[in-house]
């Protein structure tokens, strides 16, 4: 597809002259050891609680959500098309009920030219979002509505570069 014909229905010439539609060249930069960490909830109804800590319908909800957060980590870059593919040497994922609230942090590593916090972030939104879908038989209410479901806090807890050791 022509670029400039995709994104001249809604760009200005003088935009499209001015924009960067293709991907970071970042082979000049070296191979460094990369991590980042990102966290978020899920705010369930009690009865979401129990069914995480007990098994839904659909399963074991933390440990198929942790085989989404993996795979959504090794396929950031086709679901964020600026991303690079990037050789993952390894990802956790942790899960904790705090209260109401069911937490997935991801972290991520890697020695590469680019970091990994889109990876990080991606894991984390694709594990609640598999745990929402495994819990919406508990989670609607008459009307099939979802009152108490809420995916809340996604951020960076933490992004390193250099030295694996500090």
């Amino acid at each position: 597809m022509n670029n400039e014909y995709f994104f001249a229905s809604y760009m200005s010439n003088e935009e499209l002259s001015n924009s960067w539609t293709g991907i970071v060249d970042i082979g000049s930069k070296d191979a460094v050891f990369r991590e980042a960490i990102a966290t978020g909830t899920l705010q369930l109804s009690d009865e979401g609680i129990i069914a995480v800590k007990s098994g839904s319908l659909k399963g074991n909800v933390r440990e198929i959500s942790t085989i989404a957060s993996i795979q959504a980590v090794k396929d950031t870059p086709r679901i964020l098309p600026h991303c690079h593919s990037i050789p993952i040497e390894g990802c956790s994922v942790n899960w904790d009920i705090e209260g109401n609230k069911l937490r997935c942090t991801v972290t991520v590593r890697t020695h590469w030219r680019t970091g990994v916090e889109m990876e990080a972030l991606c894991g984390v939104n694709a594990g609640l979002l598999c745990a929402w879908d495994m819990l919406k038989s508990v989670e609607k209410d008459s009307e099939g509505q979802y009152p108490n479901s809420q995916i809340d806090g996604l951020h960076i807890v933490k992004k390193s570069k250099g030295d694996q050791h500090h």
